[in-house]
């Protein structure tokens, strides 16, 4: 298993053990099977140990990954078919969100996500996941042709937020992401979200609204993200891993308040170490959740959206 974080070096070093001892055994034809099955007992245990307690922080690393899964990698192993839509009719096609018509097991459906890319050269392409808004009117345009043929939406949210460029903000980005707001909570259809890494506030919210909402176990979702966060408080980032535990940014904490559905389990050390292993527990999930969902009315639907989102949060007097 390839290592990249601080907090797995432990991991890596126990396995470099297990690869000098192999090694040895085999140059020298002695028999060192007890001590190889001892380490990795001892690996099996630590690999549990720390990626079942990881912080705040490092759940945000594990989303940054840059070999995790994004919505091109989910499309493409757990759709039949996907015939992908483009340009929102008014401005041009943004490529930071992707979209289409797709079919799960049967399941018709109109899947939208955030895409960031994997090299350099695809980040650059797909303006690293941040939408402009006329990536949310494409959303929006693919969410209301999904209506008018009665097909459930899925989205997939990865980015670090809505593009803040000036030419944004010329263009409506409030107005793009608070329409999408409003369109999602009353659409007759039904809707399921999952954060498949970053969901950085309006930018993931902007496709966030939906009856039911999860998380891939080693992501976050958060109003801002932590080294923001640490830049207004402590005007520097060096605060970021406290920044991060106060946001209760976790798939967990989110959980514990509430906030989401449910969680969607990943291979041990993250989805990047097990892509397949991944897709399948998302696949899982949507289809448990399609059958559920498209045997409700659309007035069912649209009031338990509602209800949903206006129950969140606590109010003190």
């Amino acid at each position: 298993m390839k290592t990249t974080f601080d907090f797995e070096k432990p991991i890596a070093d126990l396995q470099l053990q297990i690869e000098k001892v192999t090694q040895v055994a085999e140059k020298t034809q002695v028999d060192m099977s007890a001590t190889v099955r001892e380490l990795e007992e001892k690996l099996a245990s630590t690999e549990k140990e720390i990626y079942s307690n990881l912080t705040g922080w490092q759940n945000v690393q594990m989303s940054r990954h840059q070999d995790r899964p994004q919505t091109y990698d989910y499309i493409e192993a757990i759709c039949d078919e996907f015939i992908e839509l483009h340009g929102d009719r008014t401005v041009k096609d943004d490529k930071a969100i992707v979209g289409g018509m797709a079919s799960i097991d049967g399941n018709a459906v109109m899947i939208i996500g955030h895409q960031k890319g994997k090299n350099t050269k695809e980040r650059q392409y797909h303006n690293f996941g941040m939408a402009n808004p006329e990536g949310y009117r494409k959303a929006l345009r693919l969410m209301k042709m999904a209506e008018k043929f009665n097909k459930p939406v899925i989205t997939l949210i990865d980015t670090m937020g809505a593009y803040p460029g000036l030419e944004a903000e010329e263009r409506g980005q409030g107005e793009a992401i608070a329409r999408n707001l409003m369109e999602m909570a009353v659409l007759k259809v039904p809707i399921i979200c999952v954060v498949i890494g970053e969901g950085a506030s309006g930018g993931a919210l902007g496709i966030g609204v939906g009856n039911r909402v999860y998380m891939m176990e080693h992501t976050w979702y958060s109003v801002i993200s932590p080294e923001s966060c640490s830049s207004i408080l402590w005007r520097s980032w060096d605060h970021k891993e406290k920044a991060a535990e106060a946001l209760k940014l976790t798939s967990t904490d989110m959980l514990g308040n509430g906030l989401i559905d449910g969680i969607i389990p990943e291979p041990l050390g993250g989805a990047h170490q097990d892509p397949a292993k991944a897709a399948a527990n998302l696949k899982e999930q949507l289809l448990k959740d399609l059958a559920e969902l498209t045997a409700k009315d659309s007035d069912t639907l649209i009031k338990e959206r509602i209800d949903k989102f206006s129950n969140m949060g606590v109010v003190t007097e």
